[in-house]
């Protein structure tokens, strides 16, 4: 008899979104990511004669039943352990179930040597609750309800994100249930974002990605209002920061900025710095997902090191500081 089989699978998260809302046509609801390095990686074991999936930890209850499913879906008559390990705080906003589920997936395809279609993928998930499309590489524009990707934007140059949790959580299955995105002024606003931001990913122009970015953060206080985002447009007026982009369905704000700018040494820890001395709790620094990783920051990777006020990892790139937490 063999070794059971197993296999391992990954998935990015997305510090929320760069935009969220709903199209003038049928009203559709859409949301684009933003990946982070920061993820889920879910290890898959089939077990021999056994029924049902058991989860650790046993709470990862989302990615039980899209095992589940995969399995019957595929007629692969067994059961088997399902670990998962993140690096994606939860109710926060940051696609936390949804990078499990999508590891899940990808470590129940490489244990049996199949591959389930994305779109097929993200239908299955949208049907568990409201996904974002972490599915699909790079920067996407997705239908979160109903689980279709509308349109790939493409790449950026990896960015900081400056952060600050507001604290507390939020539920995606409550949260979708009265958007407030649809008044006509307000959907043909949200078309004209959307289409400025994907001529903006096109030609990289990163300050009117962050000026759409920030115009959806202020939207969304009609959604779920962030506390401090008259404090986030202030500091990025004055720290000449890219822009403030929200989780919109979480519970944190972040800045946008450009590592390539001649005086982010000296901004990031000014910035950092001042968040701290306004006593706001849940400070951290992430790095977005794009050009130049050549692979994700998963559980396991390597730990930060300290650079006087600042803690960066080596790899992928993660920033963080003294007085914050280093993910």
């Amino acid at each position: 008899m063999g070794s059971p089989r197993t296999g391992i699978g990954r998935c990015l998260g997305t510090f929320g979104e760069l935009l969220q809302g709903a199209l003038p046509i049928e009203r559709r609801e859409f949301l684009v990511t933003l990946p982070i390095t920061e993820g889920s990686t879910a290890e898959f074991t089939a077990g021999r004669g056994s029924k049902g999936v058991r989860v650790s930890p046993p709470y990862k209850e989302k990615s039980r039943r899209l095992a589940e499913g995969m399995l019957r879906s595929y007629n692969l008559e067994t059961g088997g352990k399902l670990r998962i390990e993140s690096a994606l705080p939860e109710g926060k906003g940051f696609a936390s179930s949804s990078a499990d589920m999508v590891a899940t997936a990808r470590a129940i395809e490489a244990a049996f040597g199949i591959q389930l279609p994305r779109h097929s993928l993200a239908r299955i998930m949208s049907a568990i609750e409201p996904s974002d499309g972490v599915m699909y590489e790079g920067i996407v524009s997705f239908h979160q309800l109903e689980g279709i990707v509308h349109g790939r934007l493409g790449t950026l140059p990896s960015l900081t994100i400056v952060a600050l949790d507001e604290g507390g959580g939020a539920e995606t299955m409550e949260l979708c249930e009265d958007r407030g995105f649809h008044s006509a002024g307000r959907l043909d606003e949200y078309e004209r974002l959307l289409h400025d931001l994907r001529r903006a990913v096109k030609q990289c122009h990163l300050p009117s990605v962050g000026d759409v970015a920030t115009r959806s953060s202020i939207l969304n206080q009609d959604v779920l209002p962030k506390e401090q985002l008259e404090l986030f447009l202030d500091l990025r007026a004055r720290y000449d920061a890219l822009g403030v982009v929200a989780t919109h369905s979480g519970t944190c704000l972040g800045l946008l900025i450009d590592p390539g700018s001649p005086r982010y040494p000296e901004v990031l820890p000014e910035l950092v710095g001042e968040l701290l001395a306004c006593h706001c709790p849940g400070v951290r620094v992430y790095r977005t997902y794009g050009a130049g990783h050549l692979c994700p920051k998963m559980p396991g990777a390597p730990s930060a090191q300290l650079y006087g006020s600042v803690c960066e990892t080596q790899g992928p790139g993660l920033l963080a500081t003294t007085g914050t937490q280093c993910v």
